[in-house]
């Protein structure tokens, strides 16, 4: 789901949950709605990502969340990136 339907859906109360998922060396955000768990997409419909955590924290935030979830069980900080 693309940012500005993720914005949407803030701001109607359907999001009750965010979490920052920490999985290789990048971070992604997934939010949980009462039909289940979607992935936050860049505007292409790729996965959205970010190098560090605090450009996620920072992205959370801008769409209107106060509080996340961090799970940081398959971060792998040392790791290369295959992007580039």
């Amino acid at each position: 789901m693309d940012e500005k339907m993720l914005r949407a859906m803030v701001s109607a109360g359907a999001i009750k949950k965010i979490k920052i998922i920490g999985y290789g060396s990048r971070f992604h955000i997934e939010a949980n709605t009462p039909n289940g768990h979607i992935t936050a997409e860049t505007y292409k419909g790729k996965v959205k990502s970010w190098v560090t955590l605090d450009a996620a924290a920072k992205w959370v935030r801008s769409i209107g969340v106060g509080s996340a979830h961090i799970s940081l069980t398959h971060w792998q900080p040392e790791q290369r990136d295959l992007l580039n």
